[in-house]
């Protein structure tokens, strides 16, 4: 059992995501992308999703799943009841839906230990001292033919160098990003 405070948690824990009221329901967003939606009094939820793979799924679980109404049909959409959806299921799809609308460097982000994810997104919208606190002071940075030593070292090169590239690992030690792998 889920329910949109959740779902709210999961989507915004994603790099580039956030939330936007539209037409008095609350949207979850990249960009100018939908990803994830609720009803108006937040007990269902719509979710980017395969067109080609909506029927299977609906048939699994018709009662937690649902189409979403005829004038959305042609959008890759489901809905679905969020008292029925368990915790597990529902993170699995919303970032699967986040997944549809974000670059494939991004993909790997959510599967890497906290706070990788986080640090990644401080860096991409620009906010490298905000990185800093979930650097770990002997951090070990290695982006292809770089390799750098020392939390302050690797903030001083991003500010000269900003929008690194996603890391494919990370180690993680006392909270902090140890090891950063690309």
């Amino acid at each position: 059992m889920t329910d949109a405070e959740a779902v709210r948690r999961v989507s915004l824990a994603l790099p580039r995501a956030f939330e936007q009221q539209v037409a008095g329901r609350w949207k979850l967003k990249v960009g100018q992308i939908v990803f994830t939606a609720f009803s108006k009094d937040e007990q269902a939820f719509g979710f980017g999703f395969p067109r080609e793979e909506r029927d299977a799924l609906i048939a699994s679980a018709p009662e937690v799943f649902f189409l979403p109404p005829q004038r959305d049909l042609r959008y890759q959409w489901v809905c679905a009841h969020l008292p029925l959806l368990d915790h597990k299921e529902m993170r699995e799809l919303v970032i699967d839906a986040w997944r549809m609308c974000t670059p494939k460097m991004l993909h790997e982000l959510p599967e890497l230990p906290a706070p990788a994810a986080a640090v990644w997104a401080l860096l991409d919208a620009g906010a490298i001292s905000e990185a800093g606190p979930l650097l770990h002071p002997q951090l070990h940075w290695q982006d292809r033919d770089l390799e750098l030593r020392g939390r302050n070292n690797v903030l001083r090169h991003l500010r000269e160098h900003p929008r690194p590239r996603p890391p494919e690992s990370v180690e993680v030690r006392d909270g902090q990003v140890y090891r950063w792998f690309r």
